[in-house]
């Protein structure tokens, strides 16, 4: 997380206006969500050039971003492409449209084709979603983000919230580093056993401390003037170079014409 929130600061198209990068992020987005398969992979493939050829991302954390939810799709893979079916024996396995794994309870649970197919046009989706999700999060700061929410009128109790839960996060991964860093000091996190005691202490203790914490968050808020609404900096206007706008505007017509073309010709 908070490798994240350096990257949005650091990388070189910070300065670039948060509310074209939003509505450049959306757009795509739209087509990574009812496009054809083949949309999807090049909006995945074109996000990803702006994600480590032009904000400069490292491959590995892209890659490690993209794969904490892949493994989670993974989970759902065996649900999507297998199937059972009835009276379907080891001699009558005609009507069996895959590749059949094993025999139980007087059927066959078998590799469906369709459940293949199911599972590719998803995971191309995904891909394509996570880009576009990735490309907006890692070039924008958060405050950015909330300028730009707040310009197109979110409710400010919205925007309150998510900045309270932004903070809080961090205020928790700094008490449990901290934690974990005097546990260590002491010996602990030696042998399996051991780990799991003192993680358990960890959790534990987590949560007193980070409501102190927040307490005095709350606190330092009033000292400051808090009169029940937090007041975000305005938003502030960036420019888009006019290379990146013209690749930008050229690339979504492309992908609007290809996407006509498929739909006609009914190539889904």
């Amino acid at each position: 997380m908070r490798q994240i929130d350096t990257i949005s600061y650091a990388n070189p198209l910070r300065p670039m206006s948060s509310m074209w990068k939003f509505g450049f992020a959306a757009v795509l987005l739209i087509f990574a969500y009812v496009a054809h398969p083949i949309i999807q992979g090049l909006v995945f493939l074109w996000m990803s050039i702006w994600i480590l050829g032009y904000a400069k991302v490292s491959i590995k954390i892209y890659l490690l971003l993209l794969g904490a939810p892949f493994l989670f799709f993974l989970t759902s893979v065996p649900a999507i492409v297998l199937e059972w079916k009835a009276g379907s024996h080891a001699g009558n396995t005609d009507s069996v449209e895959g590749w059949i794994m094993f025999t139980i309870f007087h059927g066959v649970i078998y590799l469906s084709h369709a459940g293949l197919l199911k599972a590719g046009f998803l995971l191309v989706r995904l891909a394509a979603s996570l880009s576009c999700f990735y490309f907006l999060i890692l070039t924008t700061p958060f405050s950015a983000l909330l300028q730009v929410m707040q310009r197109l009128k979110m409710p400010h109790i919205v925007l309150e919230l998510m900045l309270i839960t932004y903070r809080f996060i961090f205020l928790l991964y700094d008490t449990a580093q901290g934690i974990r860093i005097a546990q260590r000091g002491r010996g602990g996190h030696v042998g399996f056993m051991r780990t799991l005691r003192d993680i358990a202490m960890l959790f534990t203790r987590l949560f007193s401390k980070t409501m102190e914490k927040y307490r005095g968050l709350a606190q330092g808020l009033v000292s400051r003037g808090f009169d029940s609404q937090i007041h975000l900096a305005p938003y502030q206007s960036g420019s888009v170079g006019w290379r990146y706008g013209l690749e930008s505007g050229i690339g979504i017509v492309l992908l609007l014409v290809m996407e006509s073309l498929l739909y006609w010709k009914g190539g889904r």
